[in-house]
């Protein structure tokens, strides 16, 4: 097939090509690099069934037939989106648009790459799928929370107006290689911070939860849905759940730092907890995590030493 992957040198976008690839598949990568990475691509560049185009989908574009239009264009760290939130806005309306009309035009199947953000801070938990969330519309984390939501409803009208071949993924918090450094998730400011002997800032008391998926455990179950017959959102994440204190004292221990623990205040609308119940990707798509948090973060430990470095090197 040729596949076109928006927000491709992102840092899911750029594995999911290499998945793609990997498959037997033509990647065409659109991306306007606003937080996506040339660098995550780079090892692309003399791939034949490899190109890339510099694009902001939230303009209309038109790259020729394509077999698959995967969406995974947008800010996707509060660092970035809260910077910038317009153009989060701007791309999960126009640009989920226009790619969704790239896929009517050449009867492409789509795939919409949302979040769990999309579930706010829940006051169901573990959260499946059908619970419709609890979402502060017009807080500071709204222009992607209500971006995703946005997205996730015209998805499903192009797949019941225009019988277009729809799926939605809501994705939960996930790491690994490509991860920026300062993009504020958790995993990458406690391994900045560990890596370079500051304290790691936890928020709060640290008793609020997350639940951490390896990034090819993600793309597995990623890649598994994009083949299903199944239309309506999926979560795919780890549904083992740690508090944030745990995850940095795991960070500590995995880096071996002598870096302290620094408590800051809870940001507005931080949820309280987040574990995705996975039964309907186990059931639908015989998919479920594999690689534990500990074995992750030292699967990790090199790209995050090689990225301080650089930084630190880029600094001088």
């Amino acid at each position: 097939m040729r596949v076109l992957v928006a927000g491709g040198a992102g840092f899911l976008g750029s594995h999911l090509c290499d998945a793609l690839l990997g498959g037997g598949d033509s990647v065409l990568c659109v991306d306007n690099l606003i937080t996506g990475r040339e660098e995550n691509i780079a090892h692309l560049a003399h791939e034949p069934r490899f190109a890339f185009e510099r694009q902001d989908i939230s303009i209309p574009f038109d790259f020729g037939k394509v077999d698959y239009v995967f969406n995974f264009a947008s800010p996707a760290s509060p660092v970035d989106y809260m910077e910038l939130g317009i153009a989060t806005l701007q791309v999960g309306s126009y640009g989920t648009h226009n790619a969704l009309e790239c896929a009517r035009k050449y009867g492409a199947k789509f795939f919409m790459a949302s979040t769990s953000e999309c579930y706010g801070d829940p006051d169901v938990h573990p959260q499946t799928e059908d619970y419709w969330g609890h979402v502060n519309p017009i807080g500071p984390r709204s222009v992607y929370d209500e971006a995703k939501r946005f997205s996730e409803a015209l998805t499903m009208a192009f797949h019941r107006y225009h019988k277009v071949d729809t799926h939605i993924v809501r994705i939960f918090n996930t790491y690994g290689p490509r991860l920026q450094l300062n993009d504020g998730r958790v995993i990458s400011n406690f391994m900045k911070q560990a890596l370079t002997g500051q304290d790691l800032t936890v928020y709060g008391e640290g008793n609020q939860t997350r639940s951490f998926c390896y990034v090819s455990d993600e793309i597995e179950g990623i890649m598994r849905l994009a083949k299903s017959d199944e239309h309506l959102p999926v979560n795919i994440g780890n549904p083992v759940e740690f508090t944030i204190l745990e995850c940095a004292q795991k960070v500590l221990e995995v880096t071996g730092s002598k870096s302290k623990i620094k408590y800051e205040p809870l940001p507005q609308d931080d949820p309280k907890q987040r574990r995705p119940d996975i039964s309907k990707a186990k059931r639908l798509l015989g998919w479920e995590p594999r690689i534990d948090l500990e074995t992750g973060l030292r699967m990790s430990l090199e790209y995050f030493r090689a990225a301080v470095g650089k930084t630190a090197a880029a600094t001088k």
